[in-house]
């Protein structure tokens, strides 16, 4: 177990290496109950989240969903989260969980005069998630309606679902690489719904650790590693979610400067060519100088590499081999594209 967020959390249960691979071959159950969730609603809920968020909400219909960063008018990352679309004027945002608070207080002092709502509803929520490729097949054997799961398309979610009889939202979302889904359940109900998917005997429960070597594997950001307030979502590489087409968010005019002058750092993956374990703030070396630092690292589970995603300077971004400084030791790493892991997609 650990501390995280005021939170005490499972780091691992039968090992992070074990959890991983049963993630990436069967089926791997998280409990992310301390995740935040707010409500936003109202008749301009919608107005107010294209001014807040760098993704364009505009065609967001009920029953789906959508990943966006959050920014200050820096460029700076508040927070990255998921938005559901409950209804048209009515939207669930999934915050991380040391954010929640923050989140609410920016969204608070940003709402202005509109006629907007902002209601922390955390306390109403645990979430589950099951991921991996064996995930629908287990929830669609605990479900009332197993095709309508199965039918569920990526970034979309089912508001009324019963799994193991309880009601939930269902929502085909995860942060692994992998296909998977995510159950908002009550908290009284939470418990009974986790022991009837750990009895189908397929999946495993998951920790923190495996929940992070995956999603590094997977190339998915970290809030406090690869955003930040000193990060911007252009540097993290999240490009496609930052619609500069929008002719207003807070943020957009130094996302846009960025994007006119050159956005001054990458980020990059690396793989070492010596023993050696990548962690985050391990300095990154070119051409004789610092040009950059490690945002996340680890030793793969799955390749059994040492990889790490790094921020470095634009102009050294292209570099096929650098050097990484670990306590007194600089070991060679090349260069490789992100993500670190692809799974095999089906037609969703």
């Amino acid at each position: 177990m650990t501390e995280f967020a005021g939170w005490r959390l499972p780091l691992q249960f039968a090992g992070i290496a074990a959890e991983h691979r049963a993630v990436r071959t069967a089926a791997g159950l998280f409990d992310l109950s301390h995740l935040g969730e707010v409500r936003v609603f109202g008749p301009e809920a919608r107005t107010f989240l294209q001014e807040v968020l760098t993704n364009d909400c505009e065609g967001l219909m009920p029953g789906q969903a959508l990943y966006s960063p959050m920014c200050y008018p820096d460029g700076g990352c508040v927070d990255d989260l998921i938005v559901y679309a409950l209804a048209e004027d009515e939207y669930l945002l999934v915050v991380n969980a040391a954010n929640t608070g923050k989140d609410l207080a920016w969204l608070t002092a940003n709402r202005g005069g509109r006629a907007v709502g902002l209601e922390d509803v955390s306390a109403r929520y645990a979430q589950l998630a099951l991921q991996g490729p064996g995930a629908a097949g287990i929830l669609a054997s605990l479900a009332e309606d197993g095709a309508v799961l199965l039918g569920l398309g990526r970034y979309r979610f089912l508001p009324e679902f019963k799994i193991a009889g309880r009601p939930c939202l269902m929502a085909r979302t995860g942060y692994t690489g992998e296909d998977g889904f995510e159950l908002y359940l009550s908290p009284e109900g939470a418990a009974a719904v986790w022991e009837a998917i750990l009895a189908e005997g397929t999946a495993v429960p998951v920790g923190l650790g495996a929940r992070d070597t995956l999603r590094l594997e997977a190339g998915l950001p970290l809030y406090g590693h690869e955003l930040s307030p000193e990060i911007s979502p252009l540097e993290a590489g999240l490009d496609r979610f930052v619609a500069l087409k929008k002719p207003s968010f807070i943020g957009r005019a130094a996302l846009h400067a960025q994007a006119e002058r050159g956005i001054p750092r990458r980020l990059i993956g690396l793989v070492l060519e010596e023993r050696g374990v990548p962690r985050a703030g391990h300095p990154v070396l070119a051409g004789g100088r610092e040009v950059g630092t490690v945002t996340s690292g680890t030793v793969s589970p799955w390749t059994g590499e040492a990889i790490a995603m790094a921020l470095v300077e634009s102009s050294e971004a292209k570099r096929e081999g650098y050097l990484v400084r670990i306590r007194d030791r600089s070991l060679p790493a090349r260069r490789v594209p992100l993500p670190f892991y692809r799974r095999r997609r089906d037609e969703r």
